[in-house]
């Protein structure tokens, strides 16, 4: 009587190795995906489960020589992470009242005026305080002003997404326009030097500094009298508060910052 071939049925066993190794590359995959998004916490609890004996240290990336660095803070001076919305619109309502404060006690009301609305202080100098009548060229009295304002700045810099400086001329000549290159050149200039000797003297990143010339075009009052003509020719700052909300879905990728090189 023939003897029946035994089965081997070991054909397929490497399916069991390859199924332990593609679970195993999953769960690893996982971890990794869960790491990109861990907390400092979560993390410090991972660890400590594999190694209880582990200790944790802290390297921190400074400035702008680490990979990591914020592209706003190019001079590695820091801006506070765990800024919550509520604080900064705190600081924006601070910055409102120490600039209140500051022109009631210069006593320059007739010269500087200050609002705010929809998250932003807007600042307004009469073309006295800074320069002389067709120039661009920041007078001596006007450095003390700077510095001060240079200073309350300072003090909210974390909380503030843009500093925009805008300079305005008046029409001479009330039946005619300026000269267009003239009137925009000067208004810039303005507006350029101002904010040259903001970015030399305050904590706000250079990043949040901008300058714009406007020209004649956004007259507050009639050209046609000289008191009119007075209060067109002046500075604007418009100081706008961070929006949390949206820097987190749009994140420092949509500023485009210059390279430091020559």
């Amino acid at each position: 009587m023939k003897r029946k071939k035994k089965s081997s049925g070991g054909g397929a066993n490497w399916m069991d190795t390859y199924g332990d190794m593609v679970t195993l590359l999953l769960c690893f995959f996982v971890l990794l995906y869960s790491m990109s998004t861990i907390s400092e916490d979560n993390w410090r609890a991972i660890v400590m489960s594999f190694n209880p004996s582990a200790a944790m240290a802290t390297t921190e990336t400074s400035g702008n020589k680490g990979p990591m660095a914020d592209p706003l803070d190019p001079d590695g001076k820091g801006l506070d992470k765990g800024l919550s919305q509520s604080d900064v619109d705190a600081k924006m309502q601070s910055l409102y009242e120490s600039l209140k404060d500051y022109v009631s006690r210069e006593g320059a009301e007739s010269t500087i005026s200050v609002t705010q609305g929809d998250g932003k202080v807007f600042i307004s100098f009469n073309q006295a305080v800074f320069f002389a009548g067709n120039s661009s060229v920041l007078k001596k009295e006007a450095y003390p002003i700077l510095d001060d304002m240079s200073n309350i700045l300072s003090g909210v810099a974390d909380a503030i997404d843009e500093v925009r400086v805008l300079g305005h001329t008046a029409q001479g000549t009330p039946e005619r326009p300026n000269t267009v290159r003239t009137d925009r050149k000067l208004s810039s200039d303005r507006a350029t030097n101002v904010v040259i000797y903001l970015q030399e003297h305050t904590a706000v990143s250079p990043a949040r500094l901008v300058s714009e010339g406007v020209g004649q075009w956004r007259p507050v009052a009639s050209n046609a009298t000289p008191e009119g003509r007075l209060k067109n020719r002046r500075v604007e700052m418009i100081i706008s508060g961070r929006n949390l909300a949206e820097e987190m879905q749009q994140g420092v990728a949509s500023y485009e910052v210059a390279d430091h090189g020559e």
